[in-house]
């Protein structure tokens, strides 16, 4: 089948972004903008015991809105969860939605708002571009520095049953209001924190060293909500880029370093806006099987990976790579680009190791046996296959595997 050449790029966000220290404050008064009287507050067990719920709620009750919030979110969230989240939601009937957490329960949050607009199942709008219309106005709250689910178009759930993640992929997923306080990221983890951040890391290079937009290899008749590299992918995968080599060390180092804190914050929410609209390739094709699986975060399966794939398309972006480089602070002076690129793969694998990202497939329990298998799999998530900057097959995915085995 023939491609069809792209020749102009679009660029898509959140309805608004409202990012700073103590944002948060600000909630029950956007509620009421949105004309909301009913909010229902989508989070998880670990939120609510660390009070971060609370600190939520409140200002939402201070604007006099009726609150309810579910807290079945899971890491990785199951078909199971979104079902109970959709029960609780069409009992409560809210006219708001408001996902806190991390990009489950966004990703929760997203999903609910569009049930309740559109009939169907969670697996009804799986794929590229299949919801019909506008959703139930959305609210993401992150308390993590790395999915970037308060802007994108993407919602990921795992398929239990096919031990696979899914991913719905529609501009109408984007909320209609981001806000970002990165002070409550503050009570996240040190291993949360960097599988955050590794995977706001994955984000920003695979936009950064995507397919050019010019040549996305889109077939006849088909939507995607991705579209290749353009020249505002770049841009904000660039400061991605830097803010990540400049604060995730310090951010799982010492969880109240504000700083880092907020530059986390704030790459995370441009790494989202850059992925979001280019998108994500080969590093993801491959982390959803293996996660599918062996149920590791999707940020430790991405970060994992990352420096494999990224010696895989080296060859197709030799210049990207070099760039990446600076970036993040390597020492290229008087290198070629060749030499350069090679030492962005480096400091990817030296900031990887320094915040204790696992290096190899079989750490994280996956069996030699199950490679091709996973790599049969991720050839077949072609809407994100071909945004990589090489083409390929199923053997080279397995020879990926089987190099970070």
């Amino acid at each position: 089948m023939t491609a069809s050449i792209r020749t102009t790029w679009t660029f898509h966000s959140a309805g608004s972004i409202i990012f700073g220290r103590d944002a948060i404050n600000q909630l029950g008064e956007i509620a009421t903008r949105l004309g909301a009287k009913r909010a229902l507050v989508v989070t998880d067990p670990i939120l609510q015991k660390a009070g971060t719920l609370e600190r939520v709620l409140d200002p939402l009750r201070r604007g006099n809105l009726v609150v309810e919030a579910f807290t079945g979110g899971e890491p990785e969230p199951s078909m199971r969860a979104a079902e109970a989240c959709l029960a609780q939601a069409k009992s409560f009937r809210p006219d708001v939605l408001v996902g806190l957490g991390g990009g489950s329960n966004m990703d929760l949050a997203k999903l609910s708002a569009t049930l309740l607009t559109h009939s169907g199942t969670p697996r009804t709008f799986v794929g590229d571009d299949k919801i019909p219309g506008p959703i139930m106005p959305l609210i993401c709250v992150p308390t993590t520095a790395g999915t970037g689910s308060e802007v994108s178009a993407a919602a990921v759930v795992t398929d239990t049953e096919n031990k696979i993640k899914v991913g719905i992929l529609s501009n109408y997923l984007r909320p209609r209001v981001a806000l970002v306080d990165p002070m409550l990221t503050v009570s996240c983890p040190p291993k949360v924190t960097a599988d955050s951040g590794i995977d706001a890391l994955t984000h920003a290079i695979e936009a950064y060293t995507a397919v050019d937009n010019a040549t996305f290899p889109l077939p006849p008749g088909e939507r995607t909500v991705y579209q290749g590299r353009h020249p505002f992918g770049d841009m904000t995968a660039e400061k991605a880029i830097t803010l990540i080599g400049q604060y995730l060390r310090r951010a799982v180092a010492d969880g109240n370093d504000f700083e880092a804190r907020e530059g986390m914050a704030l790459a995370a929410l441009l790494a989202g806006l850059a992925f979001s609209n280019v998108g994500v390739a080969v590093v993801h094709a491959l982390e959803y099987p293996v996660g599918g699986a062996v149920h590791c975060s999707h940020g430790a399966g991405n970060g994992l990976l990352l420096p494999y794939v990224m010696r895989f398309n080296l060859p197709a972006r030799v210049k990207e790579f070099a760039a990446i480089a600076r970036l993040l602070g390597a020492n290229v002076q008087g290198l070629t680009d060749q030499e350069s690129a090679d030492k962005a793969v480096d400091a990817v694998e030296r900031l990887r190791n320094d915040i204790g990202i696992p290096r190899r497939l079989r750490d994280i329990g996956v069996q030699e046996e199950q490679l091709r298998p996973f790599a049969e799999k991720a050839i077949g998530i072609q809407r994100i296959l071909r945004v990589n900057p090489r083409p390929v097959t199923v053997d080279d995915l397995h020879g990926i595997l089987r190099n970070a085995y």
